[in-house]
């Protein structure tokens, strides 16, 4: 490790535009910076994704902006360690009724475990990345910390709860200072970038026109089985085509009616069963979450007041946290929460700070 040249930066770039910025950021700071982009399908595999940032195009679109900006570019092999972290997770976790969300794995898995060992082995210090998020070392707590983006409305946080102080000592994140992301677009247009212009990827990479259940289905033939939608009581109401079709709080696309608005409140993947109740009954105050990772605390008190946030589009919103034995938390929110979802984050704030967060296991009725 005392080799490393703490002038010397691996950017993860994926073709997008807030990558190509943090390159031409970090190279105006006088880094010495290397491109590199992760290689997570097959040839064969890539022919299908072309348009994802996964795909053969992003790949072309960051070895033209490293080219612009003049700067060393590599394309890496991460393929095996991405269909075991991402993918299978992926797969398996709406297998078993729970709704994930492959970002965050992701994101601790490759881009801040991987990418770092990969950046470490050519000599660098950091790892970068175009996330719109703020690194800084507190010296009152003589700890590293994360905090909201100064763009607000474009703060990736949320997806970033599993950093260790290691990994954040060795990270770096130029964009989290800007205040919009126009001003990124801004940026990459005087430098005539070829990815000034190209929109923000909306859905999973690796997942074609957005149909999780006919990717499951693909990977997984004869596993997705149908069964039975009940009401809350446990009363059968009719056939559903498959637990990974469905998530809580989903009311479109049910292909069953009844009348009135009707959601999916629980999946008991045990029972393959689909709960279906009122909008009164997706709601409620209290979760269960467990992997839970602290980012700068040592220990958490019982009664520990924060800001909890339950999905990525959601507001922050006061909360609780209580310790229970076998290393879960409850969290117990001062509003009722609209679809608390097993399989997704929680994170915790104090204001713009990221405490940390964990996984949903089960909303407590």
């Amino acid at each position: 490790m005392s080799l490393l040249d703490k002038n010397k930066v691996v950017v993860g770039m994926s073709g997008g535009v807030d990558s190509s910025v943090a390159a031409y950021v970090l190279k105006q700071q006088g880094y010495e910076v290397i491109g590199v982009t992760m290689k997570v399908w097959s040839d064969t595999e890539e022919d299908e994704r072309e348009d994802g940032c996964c795909g053969l195009s992003a790949v072309d679109d960051a070895r033209r902006v490293a080219d612009k900006l003049d700067i060393p570019f590599y394309v890496m092999n991460f393929k095996d360690i991405f269909e075991k972290k991402v993918v299978d997770y992926f797969v398996d976790e709406y297998l078993q009724g729970r709704t994930p969300n492959p970002c965050i794995a992701c994101n601790k898995f490759m881009k801040f475990e991987e990418l770092l060992k990969r950046a470490h082995q050519l000599g660098a210090y950091y790892v970068a990345t175009g996330h719109y998020a703020k690194i800084e070392l507190d010296s009152q707590l003589e700890k590293y910390i994360i905090k909201k983006s100064d763009a607000v409305a474009k703060d990736q946080t949320y997806a970033l709860y599993n950093f260790t102080q290691d990994q954040l000592k060795h990270t770096l994140m130029p964009l989290g200072k800007f205040s919009s992301k126009d001003e990124v677009r801004e940026i990459a247009k005087k430098l005539e970038l070829s990815t000034a212009n190209k929109p923000d990827s909306q859905e999973i990479c690796f997942v074609k026109d957005n149909d999780y259940g006919n990717f499951i289905a693909q990977r997984k033939p004869g596993e997705i089985m149908p069964g039975n939608f009940v009401d809350t009581k446990g009363t059968i109401l009719g056939k559903h085509k498959g637990i990974p079709y469905y998530t809580i709080g989903q009311r479109k696309g049910l292909g069953i009616t009844f009348g009135k608005p009707t959601y999916v409140v629980d999946i008991i993947s045990k029972k393959n069963q689909v709960v279906l109740g009122d909008n009164e009954d997706v709601f409620g105050y209290e979760l269960i979450a467990e992997n839970i990772n602290y980012i700068y605390i040592d220990k958490v008190e019982d009664g520990m007041k924060v800001q909890a946030q339950i999905r990525y589009n959601a507001d922050p919103e006061d909360a609780q946290i209580y310790k229970m034995n076998d290393g879960k938390i409850k969290v117990i929110f001062e509003k009722a929460q609209r679809a608390i979802t097993p399989g997704q984050a929680i994170v915790f704030y104090n204001g713009d700070v990221l405490i940390g967060g964990g996984t949903i296991t089960k909303k407590v009725r």
